[in-house]
């Protein structure tokens, strides 16, 4: 072997083998990280990817999703061109067109819609991935539509909406760095979000305490903590009003700071007097001496910082408030906006927090004053429609099958994938009753499969971007290779389909290059000056945010203060105002479902349905499967490998049995996103949260049985 070869079979980047690093960032998972990529390019294809090791989020690591970018770019099913319907809605039958014959034919057949029916009666929705969305928000609202619906109905902004509601602000970050006690309620990082695993790490070996909250054992439980709570699914609010009430039967907490910052505390106080230990135990399962142990913890250990936990939370009926009992705990211990506790972040681009401002919202509400019909689910979740200005993606059904308030007629999707929704099927049977369906997409997805028109999107390795990191960091990126067929970028092509259905919009119609440079006019850095560099750049003059200036200059609610009763949810008789506790379920258990499903665990190689197509993602749990206790299993004759049918009132499913003593008795857990295998045909799409709308994934009954 001469020395080239050896170079080309170690992919060295160089002269000698052709190959060049470039570099940009993964965008499979959420956008909380978007690690950065080295991806090795030779003769216009990827070859092999790495983590950036200067990059301020990732350091250099990369979990088995990122480290798939290789595989997921070049999946066989890729659309590499637009495509038209020629079969039956359903039929996944097609014929490629060009894309001026598919802007012309969505612009006739949206803006005959609007003129027909109304704006409002036009679907915008955005599934993953979520860097184009402040494109598609204006859009929407330029269009004069109020529905701008997106995945996150089902991801995050329950958590989102709760920080609105309590403090006036978006979100809050776990100041871990400075924590004495770390309580990571659903936090396995382990399986996801693998980069929160850090600093709690580093804090644990210097000798921050660590409470793990999760009904499963974890790598995190058996790695981290000093105490593992393990409450039934669906109680953890309970819990959390059970530790409130030992910090104040103990006069454990932090009377000056509630007396000045927090509002609604004798209310609150009264309510979680019934919450004792022994009552906790009777509801969720958690021994009384045992939260005695762990309250102990937390007083002895301030400050406090509480994982920030999307998902697992807000995945109940009773998950919107159960939050807020949990980052209650926060307020009467005084960690909120201190050091060490839950600090305030305000977002600068597109979900992130970057310590600076740009002109996003703006950008996106410049013709929200066109909108004058309620969004979707307006008045079923009136709390979330104050604070958010989305449509609650999860009263669509509902809405297609009444025609309440108004008919919907058609969809333009971007990414948008009806499987992650609750109950789906009946999803899937609405939207084929719309007039007109678009979706655009990286591959043929069951979604794209029943639309009038798909569109073929590029990944982040095949266009530009922009993205903000924490500590002053924005990057601009650069395609490091050429588009597969004819894919565009989402961005490009919402600026184009402005274009062609005419829309007044005059800066959209520019394209992104303008629209970003007038989000960032306020900035002391231009567009091109981001572009000059492959990596992220560090913002001149950006100063970390200090803890306690929101304290002290009022919080943006009602009160002024940290509202453990809140006057905004006040407004609603039908809703409560304090963290109040709701089991999981409306009643006691029913023996003809004697299971209890929890149908959106995370595993390391996957997200949703995006990664299972990807070979080696999919070596790792080439089978669907399902995780349930030996012991129930060996009552029902079910061995390892078996196959079982899990069943709901709404349909069934067959996977395989995985035993495992980690899963509670009478739990069975199950990852979503297989399309032969669909979690969401068990699930209830009017099990949702009263005040955010969000679904109750975790909250399925099911019966087992061995096939």
């Amino acid at each position: 072997m001469d020395e080239k070869e050896r170079l080309l079979r170690a992919k060295i980047p160089g002269p000698e083998t052709g190959i060049e690093v470039r570099h940009t960032l993964c965008d499979i998972c959420c956008p909380s990280f978007h690690c950065g990529i080295d991806a090795y390019v030779k003769d216009g294809k990827i070859i092999k990817v790495e983590g950036t090791a200067d990059h301020p989020v990732n350091h250099g690591l990369l979990c088995p999703k990122g480290l798939s970018n290789r595989q997921y770019l070049y999946r066989e099913d890729r659309i590499k061109t637009p495509l038209r319907r020629v079969g039956a809605r359903g039929e996944g039958k097609f014929e490629p067109i060009t894309w001026d014959e598919a802007y012309a034919e969505i612009a006739q057949k949206l803006n005959a819609i609007k003129a027909e029916s109304g704006p409002e009666s036009v679907l915008f929705y955005s599934g993953y991935s979520k860097w184009y969305r402040p494109f598609l928000h204006r859009f929407t609202y330029s269009f004069g539509s109020p529905n701008f619906l997106t995945e996150s109905s089902s991801c995050m902004t329950s958590t989102f909406l709760n920080w609105w509601v309590t403090t006036g602000n978006p979100m809050c970050s776990s100041d871990v760095l400075n924590s004495g006690v770390f309580l990571g309620w659903a936090f396995n990082p382990y399986y996801s979000r693998h980069l929160a695993a850090l600093n709690v790490e580093k804090r644990k070996a210097e000798g921050m305490k660590i409470i793990i909250v999760d009904p499963r054992i974890t790598p995190a439980s058996l790695r981290l903590a000093d105490i593992h709570l393990r409450p039934r699914v669906g109680t953890d609010g309970a819990v959390a009003l059970g530790l409130a009430h030992i910090f104040i039967r103990d006069g454990r907490i932090d009377k000056p700071y509630i007396e000045k910052y927090v509002h609604g505390f004798e209310q609150y106080a009264a309510y979680v007097k019934d919450f004792t230990p022994q009552r906790v135990e009777a509801l969720t399962g958690v021994p009384a001496g045992q939260l005695e142990e762990a309250a102990a913890m937390i007083a002895d250990n301030l400050p406090l910082s509480i994982n920030e936990s999307a998902a697992p939370i807000g995945h109940h009926k009773n998950g919107f408030q159960a939050y807020r009992a949990i980052m209650s705990l926060s307020a009467i211990l005084g960690c909120f906006d201190r050091p060490g506790g839950q600090v305030p972040v305000q977002f600068s681009y597109n979900y992130m927090p970057g310590g600076f401002r740009t002109r996003e919202d703006d950008f996106i509400m410049a013709h929200h004053h066109r909108v004058t019909a309620p969004a979707v689910g307006a008045e079923r979740f009136p709390v979330w429609n104050d604070f958010i200005h989305e449509a609650q993606a999860n009263d669509l059904s509902r809405q297609i099958e009444t025609g309440r308030p108004y008919p919907v007629r058609a969809m333009l999707g971007v990414g948008m994938n009806y499987r992650i929704s609750p109950e789906d099927e009946r999803l899937k049977q609405n939207l084929m009753k719309l007039d007109f369906l678009v979706n655009t997409e990286l591959f043929l997805t069951d979604t794209c499969k029943f639309c009038d028109i798909v569109l073929p999107a590029c990944t982040s390795f095949e266009r530009g971007e922009l993205k903000a990191y924490g500590g002053g960091h924005l990057f601009a990126t650069k395609p490091v290779v050429e588009p597969l067929g004819e894919a565009r970028s989402d961005a490009r092509i919402l600026c184009e389909l402005a274009q062609a259905m005419d829309l007044d919009d005059e800066l959209l119609r520019q394209g992104p290059d303008a629209c970003w440079r007038w989000i960032l006019q306020d900035l002391p850095i231009t567009l091109e000056e981001l572009r000059a560099s492959d990596k992220p750049v560090k913002l001149p003059g950006v100063e970390p945010y200090v803890p306690g200036t929101m304290l002290e200059q009022g919080l943006d609610t009602a009160s002024g203060k940290f509202e453990l009763w809140s006057e905004a949810i006040a407004k609603y008789p039908q809703l409560d105002p304090l963290p109040a506790y709701t089991p999981p379920f409306d009643t006691p258990s029913d023996p003809d479902w004697p299971f209890h499903l929890c149908s959106s665990p995370r595993i390391t190689n996957a997200l949703h349905s995006r990664l299972h197509k990807v070979p080696w993602a999919r070596s790792l749990r080439p089978a669907p499967a399902a995780d349930l206790n030996p012991d129930d299993a060996a009552a029902l004759g079910i061995a390892q490998g078996d196959d079982i049918e899990l069943s709901s009132p709404r349909g069934a499913i067959v996977v395989k049995a995985n035993l495992s003593y980690k899963v509670d008795p009478g739990m069975v857990y199950f990852y979503h996103g297989y399309s032969e295998a669909d979690a969401n045909l068990l699930t209830d799409n009017e099990a949702l949260d009263p005040y955010s709308g969000f679904p109750a994934y975790r909250d399925t009954r099911v019966q087992i049985r061995r096939i």
